[in-house]
């Protein structure tokens, strides 16, 4: 090594931390590494900037500047690489640096402080191969720089990765743990609502004949009373003390109304069970109005703080698709939907500026389009509520993205109805919405697929 004792420059080398002490996120920028403040004016002699790589081995190299202004970056490789050449001592080592400058310049990567370290490393290997390990010079505020040494940045960028790879893991053991969860809970569903529905057939299929049977005795009544028209006191203390006369009237309704509820609940059980079927194998020719009501029916004791349902259905030919992953489509969209009106109606009841005419409002709209790709049944699905940000808009179908906070939920379903569309009916899902104003997603499935 060079022995050189007399130098003018006022070296400042930040002392290094070691690489575990290291704070480092997935959201951590060049700031957050280790960097070197070593500066060298053009006019001083090269001996000096030997000096400086002695005194720290770990030094990448040192920023050049002209009266204090920035010029540009001798690296460690390039200065040795220049000086132990033949005759480099004679020919730079007492003269001033910018002589072996001259010599040596290259292009240099430039980045600010706020740059994101993946972002960094991606920029760096990017370089030509005879740059690729020459420092990078760090903007850490205006007309300020720093240098940061690339090997550090290749491990900051490792680290990182170890990160994302831990974090994905678990995401996906918790994801995988979900799905078994709404599998089980599918499967549990369907049992279920099998079991309830052949009582209920039996239920519901006997009012009818209840019904039958009350107006067949109700016309035995009318004809005893024709032909035996004498009074008889007991029979008529007995019309009187079980109120004949409302019975007669009051238990068509009543049974009515049984059959009613009853034609709801098999509804319900019909729709729990159609739903729960998302283990399917092959497709079947589907009713997408059947999905969409099916899934209302589902969801309908969601529709509170007078969220009212506009339905805009066109006349949609069956499509060949998977009934019970399409009505999963439908349902993770209107929960989404749901989620967002109610919050923003609880946001508009604390801030009294809003005006009161708004009404949280979903809109269903259905109808043939043609396109490059042949006739494709279309479904809106929008809201009135507070929109999507346009930074998140972006991310809105990836895997795992979610605007919901820790313990609120496992995230917004949408990467599930966008593999659900797309790869599994070969369709189209796609998002317009304007911040503070509206949502709206639309479907496009083929009617004729190609096999």
């Amino acid at each position: 090594m060079f022995a050189v004792r007399e130098t003018s420059s006022e070296l400042s080398v930040l002392h290094i931390p070691e690489i575990c002490t290291w704070n480092i996120s997935l959201e951590s920028t060049l700031l957050d590494l280790p960097l070197y403040n070593c500066q060298i004016e053009l006019t001083q002699q090269a001996k000096e900037v030997a000096q400086a790589f002695e005194e720290n081995s770990m030094l990448p190299g040192v920023i050049l500047s002209d009266r204090g202004n920035f010029v540009g970056l001798i690296s460690r490789r390039q200065f040795f690489e220049k000086v132990n050449r033949r005759y480099g001592l004679e020919m730079f080592f007492k003269r001033p640096i910018e002589v072996l400058y001259r010599f040596s310049r290259q292009d240099l990567l430039v980045l600010p402080g706020s740059k994101l370290i993946v972002e960094a490393a991606q920029e760096s290997l990017y370089r030509s191969a005879e740059l690729v390990y020459e420092p990078v010079v760090v903007e850490v505020a205006p007309q300020t720089y720093k240098l940061l040494d690339v090997h550090q940045l290749m491990v900051a960028q490792a680290r990182i990765h170890q990160i994302t790879n831990k974090l994905l893991q678990k995401q996906t053991q918790a994801k995988l743990i979900q799905t078994e969860k709404m599998a089980s809970l599918g499967r549990i569903v369907a049992g279920v609502a099998h079991e309830i529905r052949n009582p209920l057939n039996c239920i519901w299929g006997n009012l009818t004949f209840l019904l039958s049977y009350f107006e067949n005795l109700l016309q035995l009544m009318s004809v005893y009373e024709e032909e035996y028209s004498a009074p008889c006191p007991r029979i008529d203390a007995l019309k009187e003390e079980i109120e004949f006369d409302f019975l007669q009237e009051d238990l068509p309704v009543t049974l009515e109304g049984m059959k009613l509820g009853a034609t709801q609940l098999l509804k319900i059980v019909n729709g729990l069970h159609h739903f729960s079927h998302m283990d399917e194998t092959k497709p079947v020719e589907t009713d997408i109005h059947e999905c969409v009501e099916i899934t209302l029916l589902i969801l309908k004791n969601r529709f509170k703080n007078s969220i009212e349902v506009v339905k805009n259905y066109g006349e949609l030919p069956l499509v060949s698709g998977y009934s019970g992953q399409l009505s999963q489509v439908f349902l993770n969209l209107l929960v989404n939907a749901l989620d967002a009106l109610t919050e923003y109606a609880a946001d508009r009841e604390m801030q009294t500026q809003y005006p009161d005419e708004w009404q949280p409002k979903i809109e269903i709209t259905t109808k043939v389009i043609e396109t490059e790709h042949g006739k494709q049944a279309a479904i809106w699905i929008a809201d009135n509520g507070p929109g999507i940000p346009t930074e998140n808009q972006q991310h809105i179908f990836d895997t795992f993205f979610t605007t919901k906070p820790a313990g609120k939920g496992s995230g917004m379903g949408l990467a599930i109805c966008y593999q659900i569309v797309t790869e599994k009916h070969g369709g189209q899902l796609k998002l317009r919405s304007q911040p503070g104003s509206n949502t709206e997603f639309e479907i496009f499935l083929p009617i004729i697929r190609k096999t």
